[in-house]
């Protein structure tokens, strides 16, 4: 009895497991990605083709977990002073496409399709809120997060992600048997939830995991990882606001803590299972009956849908700036309807709003618009000639070298070339498709990775890497690294290019080996060459090179000690007292 029990338990992940094993890489392969691959087996094995899995709707509740864990990886990597820094972009940009578009599909709801004002709205509000699951992945994919526009992405994302606290509170006023007082109370309830959150954030979390850290049992981290992102999601699931909006607070919170990297990297396995098994819920909860009864009606709601927020998405993302390929590839990505929609139309399928066959028109459109996604991205990708396609390219996987090098870019390929005239065994990783695919036609071989992320240091071989090299030339992302790097991999020496003086005392406050920054001994060339033209002798020369080199060191050391430096040293300038040449040097 125990074993059949067992084998019910265990047969239907083996299906799940078996479905995406040949899914996902068989996509991949047609350049159709990993999403439309579980999609696509979530589909086969649901009760509309092979009726392997009936119950999609329970599975579905389940795999929300996945979307949980994502939103909580993404809190873990926006501090409170980057997310503050964003404030710009998620109010403005996001905001105003979030308005836009809300206006845009309620009037065409009510236009094309004669829904009532209540419905349309419902309706629009469910179609705006698009999936952050399937953007993310693509932009994950693509190495895009760390961009501009990307950022411009995930700045929209979390506004998407926020507007369902007010839409849920919106659908509940608008609900035939909403009263007033227990609105207002549904809305005490959730503020009061948010302040219990951010305060055990605030003075709790620290200490809990400080507590857990003596055990020395890496165990019982992960446990605590986990009871945090399940309880804050919990007590936001019962104050009537969003799971995922708990998972990413818990994960904002916990971004400033030492333990963050450990928790990131325990959190990982279950984040990409569960979003898997998202996708594959997702795909099993398309009713192929319900498309085949309705295919005119879900066939235009689509078209009308797509239409209208992407026109709304074009027009804000060129509102704000960007040019018109941007504008297209941003509304590529942001066409589809997301997993929120499907808590947002329950809100209003409990409270009345509206009824059955429109919550169920409305999550087929939401599911078809996800499975269409990827195909638009791939089609817009192709039409606007974009370069960056990940075909071709390995990711970090498995690499071994003695210096694990960090950005290929102009500082990187110089610093390589004299490591590898003495046959040293390098690993370079970098974010640009365009720039590893450039290295391959040269016959050397770059990886795609994220060198902010410890999974990806790991993937590269940063644990048994001899040095680490960081060449990017991103101040921000090279000082997170070198962070990431010292209290991870201490056995490598750790040599990082700096941006600038500043830049520098941060690299060298944070425990690198080396910092070099990156004009500085171009410039001291370019000085001594003039003296050169000048005629002054060699050994004059290299005496003020040297003395200039001795007095900036001395400088900066102070600098890093923390003793007051001039107005000009604040702002960059190497400002030097004495003469900039040695007396001997100042010889005819």
């Amino acid at each position: 009895m125990a074993g059949a029990s067992l084998g019910q338990t265990i047969g239907p992940a083996v299906v799940l497991m078996a479905a995406a094993v040949v899914a996902v890489p068989l996509f991949r392969r047609l350049g159709l990605g990993s999403v439309l691959g579980y999609f696509a087996a979530g589909i086969l094995v649901g009760p509309s083709v092979l009726g392997l899995f009936t119950d999609s709707v329970e599975i579905l509740h389940f795999s929300e977990l996945g979307v949980v864990m994502f939103l909580f990886v993404i809190g873990l990597e926006l501090r409170p002073p980057k997310l503050w820094a964003m404030r710009g972009q998620i109010f403005g940009l996001g905001l105003a496409q979030v308005s836009a578009a809300i206006a845009a599909l309620a009037l065409a709801g009510m236009a094309v399709f004669g829904l009532s004002a209540p419905v349309a709205f419902v309706a629009g509000a469910g179609f705006v809120l698009s999936s952050t699951a399937v953007i993310m992945v693509v932009l994950q994919d693509r190495g895009e997060i760390a961009g501009a526009e990307g950022q411009k992405s995930v700045a929209i994302l979390l506004l998407e992600d926020l507007m369902i606290v007010p839409l849920l509170a919106v659908v509940a006023f608008m609900s035939p048997q909403a009263q007033g007082a227990s609105g207002w109370s549904g809305m005490l309830l959730a503020l009061g939830a948010l302040a219990a959150l951010l305060a055990v954030g605030r003075w709790g979390l620290n200490p809990l995991f400080a507590l857990l850290a003596r055990s020395r049992t890496r165990e019982v981290l992960t446990a605590g990882a986990l009871l945090v992102v399940l309880s804050a999601a919990l007590l936001m699931e019962f104050a009537g606001l969003s799971m995922a909006m708990g998972a990413f607070l818990a994960g904002v919170m916990l971004s400033s803590s030492s333990y963050r990297h450990q928790i990131e990297s325990d959190i990982e396995p279950f984040r990409g299972l569960l979003m898997g098994l998202f996708f594959l819920a997702v795909g099993m909860s398309l009713d192929l009956a319900i498309v085949a009864a309705e295919w005119r009606l879900l066939l235009a709601m689509l078209l009308v849908f797509m239409l209208a927020k992407g026109a709304m998405v074009y027009a804000v993302a060129r509102l704000f700036k960007s040019d018109s390929r941007q504008a297209l590839r941003r509304t590529s990505l942001f066409l589809q309807g997301g997993e929120f929609a499907f808590v947002l139309y329950a809100a209003a399928l409990a409270g009345g709003v509206i009824d059955a066959r429109d919550n169920a028109l409305f999550v087929t459109v939401i599911i078809l618009s996800m499975a269409a996604s990827p195909l638009l991205m791939i089609g817009a990708d192709r039409l606007l000639g974009r370069g960056a396609s990940m075909a071709g390219i390995d990711a970090a996987a498995g690499l071994r070298g003695r210096v694990l090098m960090i950005g290929f870019g102009r500082f990187g390929q110089i610093a390589s070339q004299i490591l590898l005239s003495r046959g040293v065994r390098l690993s370079v990783i970098d974010m640009d498709p365009d720039r590893i695919r450039d290295a391959e036609r040269y016959g050397f071989k770059v990886y795609f990775g994220d060198g902010t992320r410890l999974a990806t240091l790991h993937h590269s071989g940063a644990a048994d890497a001899e040095a680490i090299m960081v060449c990017i030339d991103d101040p921000r992302a090279a000082l997170h690294i070198a962070r990431l790097a010292q209290q991870e991999f201490p056995q490598a020496r750790l040599l990082v290019r700096s941006h600038d003086r500043n830049h520098a005392v941060e690299l060298i406050r944070a425990g690198v080996d080396v910092q070099v920054r990156e004009t500085v001994e171009s410039a001291y060339l370019m000085g001594a060459e003039g003296l050169r033209a000048l005629g002054h002798p060699e050994a004059a020369i290299g005496e003020a090179a040297d003395d200039i080199r001795r007095r900036d060191a001395e400088r900066l050391s102070a600098q890093v000690q923390g003793d007051l430096m001039s107005g000009l040293d604040r702002l960059h300038v190497q400002a030097v007292p004495e003469p900039l040449i040695a007396p001997a040097a100042q010889q005819p």
